[in-house]
């Protein structure tokens, strides 16, 4: 994947309009997880090593268009401050005189955050008006928000139609790792998809069987797949119209020669609550009450062995319903195997995806991992096999 990043821009004295993502947790006015304000320091600490003059662009909430005083950016001016070390200034919106004025004042080294994007109509829209008056604040173009990429917004691709565009730090560092996950792996490839719903990810399961060695299919999403193989799956989360769809996908697996990897034995409860009595049993042992709320012991065992075989472990989503104690047991366990033979340099482990994050979080297990992608919607369309906007606008002629 050939994309322009940092490395080819002339930076010195120029206004580098940047795009991240700074829509960060708030708790009564306050920053309350700054990981995201982090994940941007290295782009902006690159930028004004080098003379730039730095000014940051981002969304945050969901203002529809509007002017809301609670979505505004001004928060996060502090909190950076103190992340950098230097003084970031502030202006009270995106484009117009005020930007423009706040702008003229820079000097190289200056930081300068605009207010929320999506203030204004034309942000989700990618109106071409608003592109164009982002980019006239700016000499070049960075994108340094992945989880944003997916997005064909005036300030992620809108201003790539009109000023240079490069990848910011992170976003290199983002692209880089998917690249050795999906793009140019080494194999054998070991996909492990969980989560509750397969109509939630069709596209993606359909893209892996194509591309992986090994698919490992977990969550509620495998009760359908058992389903239709004819297994019992009592009052479990399962999408029984979606039966037809499941052995489509197994049969393109076979057809691709992928491996599909699916419970071998279950835990079950009769009540979806933490710690509820429950046993593991074998895949024709589930009663008409029973609900399947977890990978069993020896399905761990299966999918650890894979892990021992594979190359390369991408991750999206929980083997169960891992915010209940007891049913967090299969992902842990999976989880801590994963990141014991990354950390032993036998493996390439990418993950990402909302749910996953925390999972791997839960475990103790997240740091283990090569790289843990938190951009969700980005990194399932990615996973997916789907052209990314903000990506596409980066890339080399």
């Amino acid at each position: 994947m050939a994309f322009r990043t940092l490395d080819d821009a002339d930076v010195k004295g120029r206004r580098a309009l940047v795009r991240v993502d700074f829509n960060v947790p708030m708790h009564e006015g306050r920053v309350s997880d700054d990981t995201r304000l982090r994940a941007a320091l290295p782009t902006i600490n690159d930028l004004r090593g080098r003379g730039a003059k730095v000014i940051l662009l981002s969304h945050f909430g969901r203002p529809k268009g509007e002017r809301v005083a609670d979505m505004s950016l001004a928060p996060v001016v502090p909190v950076l401050a103190d992340l950098l070390g230097a003084p970031v200034g502030f202006a009270a919106d995106c484009v117009g005189e005020v930007a423009q004025e706040a702008v003229a004042a820079m000097a190289p080294g200056d930081v300068l955050l605009l207010e929320n994007t999506r203030f204004h109509k034309g942000e989700q829209k990618n109106d071409p008006a608003l592109g164009r008056a982002l980019a006239d604040l700016g000499d070049l173009f960075v994108l340094d928000a992945f989880s944003s990429a997916h997005r064909a917004h005036a300030s992620t691709v809108g201003i790539a139609k009109f000023l240079p565009a490069f990848a910011g730090r992170a976003m290199q560092r983002e692209l880089d790792y998917l690249e050795k996950a999906l793009g140019q792996p080494k194999h054998p490839v070991l996909a492990v998809v969980g989560g509750a719903k397969v109509s939630s990810k069709i596209d993606l399961l359909q893209n892996l069987v194509a591309k992986v060695d090994m698919l490992c299919i977990g969550g509620g999403m495998a009760n359908t797949f058992l389903h239709a193989l004819g297994k019992p799956v009592g009052a479990s989360l399962c999408e029984k119209d979606l039966a037809d769809t499941a052995r489509v996908i197994m049969t393109s697996a076979v057809r691709n020669d992928c491996e599909i990897l699916l419970p071998i034995d279950v835990v079950v409860a009769t009540e979806f609550a933490a710690n509820a009595p429950h046993r593991s049993v074998g895949l024709d042992d589930v009663g008409e009450k029973d609900m399947i709320l977890d990978a069993g012991p020896q399905s761990v065992v299966a999918l650890n062995a894979a892990m021992d075989r594979a190359k390369t472990v991408i991750w999206n989503g929980p083997l169960g319903a891992f915010e209940l104690p007891p049913f967090d047991a299969a992902t842990k366990a999976a989880a801590r195997h994963c990141a014991d033979l990354t950390r032993a340099g036998k493996l390439v482990s990418v993950a990402g995806g909302g749910d996953t994050v925390s999972a791997l979080n839960q475990a103790g297990a997240a740091d283990g991992f090569t790289f843990i992608s938190t951009a969700g919607g980005a990194f399932l369309e990615w996973m997916e096999g789907k052209a990314l906007p903000g990506v596409e606008a980066l890339k080399s002629d």
